[in-house]
């Protein structure tokens, strides 16, 4: 029962995006509105950290197997990607970089300043 409570949660945190997505005219998917919007809650707290992460840690172990059709359409589409390989090849290579170097830096940022704010708690 526990598990079915926070899929409903995600899935209604989902429905919010989807219906965001609608509702604002920008040219943003309506998963990355569920995602901002998961992240809104639980970083102001209204929605507990426990509420989702069984869910949470349930669908990240099963994530690997939501690649499986689009691996699928590839194969069904070779013929079509076959000509433009190596371009799609640099771009993922390229793009892979940037979101690591990115990624990398963000979270450098988010931990430094984690260390900031301990060490002005502590200070005082």
């Amino acid at each position: 029962m526990k598990y079915i409570r926070q899929f409903v949660i995600i899935l209604f945190i989902s429905f919010i995006g989807e219906v965001l997505k609608y509702v604002l005219p920008l040219p943003i998917p309506a998963s990355i509105y569920g995602l901002v919007l998961m992240f809104i809650l639980l970083e102001t707290k209204v929605l507990k950290v426990e509420a989702v992460q069984d869910a949470g840690k349930f669908l990240i172990e099963i994530m690997p197997m939501m690649f499986i059709p689009a691996g699928v359409g590839l194969l069904n589409a070779w013929d079509k990607l076959k000509p433009v390989l190596v371009p799609v090849i640099v771009i993922m290579f390229i793009s892979t970089i940037a979101v690591m170097g990115i990624s990398g830096k963000v979270t450098q940022t988010m931990i430094e300043a984690e260390e900031r704010k301990k060490n002005e708690g502590h200070s005082e």
